[in-house]
């Protein structure tokens, strides 16, 4: 449990060190499996990332911009000429195909009270202090058919497809942008596996051996039954013959003891 701790406790000065970096790091494997996977991919939040652009009185929000990186050579810009934030949606970008588009708003993180790690290491607290720490990309798998739905909208990412993503601080009040990160390093979510390269047999079979194998097996059932069957009427065989061998026998017999008598008659 102690060298658990401090793996997250190493984990967390690395997330600190992101005010140096100012770009969003893809979430530590330590705290999160399974990253990429199909469709999204987890960041970990911006803590102490802004804070010194924040002015006290002020509203803030962080906006999470997200783009295809085959989209970089497009436009990479997340404001307009009088730096207000861009409103462009998974829609209007094609996915992130043609730029970059808003994924999310959150409140800015509070670097003065982070997520605690006995609260990670807590089975019931874990997902809560998860949620805290790390933002995860393309998980709202129905707002894109909800016409109602309010806030930006945060779809199932493309398979196979390397993204890239930026942090963007927002005055809320102002309507103005007034920091980011530099956009993320390439981020690639996985790709189906085919058929024949997934591992369906602890022997690492493929699925047409599978298939093989249990025709064999099959027939090898069948030889098993028919030789079996053949024993059974050979061992059975004999005791019939001898059993016909006797009952003829007994008829000779009697047959032979009838005429001697018709002969003895005749002498007398």
């Amino acid at each position: 449990m102690q060298g658990y701790c401090l793996v997250l406790g190493l984990c967390w000065l690395g997330q600190l060190c992101v005010a140096q970096n100012l770009r969003p790091q893809i979430a530590n494997p330590k705290l999160t499996t399974n990253n990429p996977t199909l469709t999204t991919i987890a960041l970990e939040k911006p803590f102490c990332v802004f804070d010194d652009s924040l002015s006290p009185g002020s509203s803030y929000e962080v906006y999470l911009y997200a783009m295809a990186d085959s989209a970089s050579t497009v436009s990479s810009a997340v404001t307009d000429n009088s730096s207000k934030p861009l409103n462009t949606t998974f829609r209007d970008t094609n996915g992130g195909q043609l730029g970059p588009y808003r994924a999310a708003s959150f409140n800015v993180p509070n670097c003065a009270s982070p997520p605690l790690l006995a609260d990670i290491v807590n089975v019931d607290k874990a997902p809560d202090a998860l949620k805290q720490y790390l933002f995860r990309v393309g998980d709202d798998v129905t707002c894109l058919y909800d016409p109602n739905f309010p806030g930006a909208c945060n779809p199932p990412l493309a398979k196979d497809t390397t993204y890239r993503f930026k942090y963007v601080l927002v005055d809320v009040v102002a309507g103005v942008m007034k920091d980011q990160t530099l956009w993320s390093d390439p981020m690639k979510t996985r790709r189906v596996k085919q058929s024949s390269t997934i591992d369906t047999w602890p022997g690492r079979r493929s699925g047409g051996m599978i298939v093989i194998t249990s025709i064999l097996s099959t027939l090898m059932f069948l030889l098993v039954v028919g030789f079996l069957a053949s024993v059974f009427f050979v061992v059975m065989a004999p005791g019939e013959a001898s059993t016909q061998t006797r009952y003829e026998s007994r008829t000779t017999q009697q047959g032979v003891r009838r005429s001697q008598s018709s002969s003895e008659t005749v002498n007398q």
